[in-house]
């Protein structure tokens, strides 16, 4: 099953790459990553490029976290989505793999 991660960005240098290798990094392959950013002016889109980030994006102005986090649902083509903020990290690797096992093996339509 595909999982969607959308991850909402505004002048997020300091974090975002620690965020993109945390994505980068899990086990479960069948995994899209999407960015939205609210046109940074900071390193951020560059730091994007240099983290190797090919998910889909989009950067332009918007009207705060939330609306970042619709415009991105938007974008999402996985059967399962989950948010990760740009100043957070996955615990470990294999989280996105325990994410979907459990909600198919016990028919979830919602995990938090």
């Amino acid at each position: 099953m595909k999982v969607s991660i959308i991850t909402a960005t505004f002048n997020s240098a300091a974090t975002v790459l620690d965020t993109l290798k945390s994505v980068q990094s899990q086990t479960w392959q069948e995994l899209e990553h999407i960015v939205v950013d609210g046109a940074s002016t900071d390193d951020t889109l560059r730091l994007l490029e240099i983290g190797k980030h090919s998910g889909p994006f989009v950067s332009e102005p918007d009207k705060g976290i939330y609306d970042a986090m619709n415009k991105g649902l938007r974008l999402a083509t996985g059967g399962i989505v989950g948010f990760l903020n740009a100043d957070d990290v996955y615990a470990d690797d294999g989280v996105l793999s325990r994410v979907v096992d459990l909600m198919e093996r016990e028919n979830l339509d919602a995990l938090y």
